[in-house]
């Protein structure tokens, strides 16, 4: 929370900064139906980038406000980054039956090889997400890691040992980071390497942070074997209990994550790589 009340701070010295995309009247547009046209394509494409900049501060934003601090040229592009990983992670807190999370990560799947395809679905996240993929020539095989990752976790089951947990957080959340970097024109081994230990640092936070949200719905997804080393139920976190067992479990659960930011120093250097 103290990393996130730091960009917060920073975002708020930077001052504010508009978040509707501007585009230039091309030359040579006449008047009447061309240029009623043009206006309706301009509100359209405006909603789209408003569309996906209220989806990510609404339902990430952390992410929203690292959004901020990056350049301006980049920002729209970053907002349809973050609102295409909403609409996945939303996907199985939304469900009650896994044949519709599986419908909806299709749809993605399918929505991704359209866009990559020029002919991107009528829906404003895809609609950013295609201007992003062309604007900077960004990798398909990303988007696909993190929509096949994303299908994989939607069995409700807690992950078996740190390195599974590790796995879900270096397909979607490094991979996220990826595609950040190729955004922002960063093409470099000691960036990626970077990214991938701070993806797989936010990941296991964030199983952290989710806990008690998802005990109060009787779910539990810590890796297991750390759970077995201290003696501890997933039922022990359904009812609460702050036993000093369950709060060894966290520790080092925690301390993963820790080890990943230390790695991450080594390969961090002043640039791009600092906004992500």
């Amino acid at each position: 929370m103290a990393m996130a009340g730091s960009v917060a701070g920073a975002a708020l010295r930077r001052g504010r900064i508009g978040l509707r995309h501007r585009l230039a009247r091309p030359p040579g547009l006449g008047g009447g139906r061309a240029a009623a046209d043009w206006s309706r394509s301009r509100a359209a494409a405006g909603g789209a980038v408003q569309y996906c900049a209220e989806l990510v501060r609404k339902r990430d934003y952390e992410g929203f406000l690292c959004s901020l601090l990056l350049p301006a040229e980049s920002r729209t592009s970053a907002f349809a980054l973050r609102a295409f990983n909403v609409e996945l992670a939303q996907i199985k807190d939304s469900i009650t039956q896994k044949t519709t999370g599986l419908m909806r990560m299709q749809f993605w799947r399918e929505a991704v090889e359209d866009i990559y395809c020029d002919n991107p679905p009528h829906q404003p996240v895809a609609t950013e997400l295609w201007r992003a993929v062309k604007r900077h020539n960004l990798t398909k095989m990303w988007f696909m890691k993190i929509i096949d990752e994303r299908e994989k976790n939607l069995d409700d089951r807690a992950y078996r040992n740190i390195q599974e947990l590790e796995t879900y957080a270096e397909n979607t959340q490094s991979a996220l980071l990826y595609l950040t970097l190729e955004m922002l024109g960063v093409r470099d081994i000691h960036a990626d390497h970077a990214a991938s230990h701070i993806g797989k640092a936010q990941g296991i936070v964030t199983c952290l942070r989710a806990t008690p949200y998802h005990s109060t719905r009787q779910k539990v997804f810590l890796p297991m074997d750390i759970c077995m080393l201290h003696g501890v139920s997933q039922e022990d976190f359904i009812r609460g209990k702050q036993e000093k067992n369950v709060r060894d479990v966290i520790y080092d659960i925690a301390s993963q994550a820790h080890i990943h930011l230390e790695h991450e120093a080594v390969y961090s250097q002043p640039g791009p790589i600092c906004y992500i």
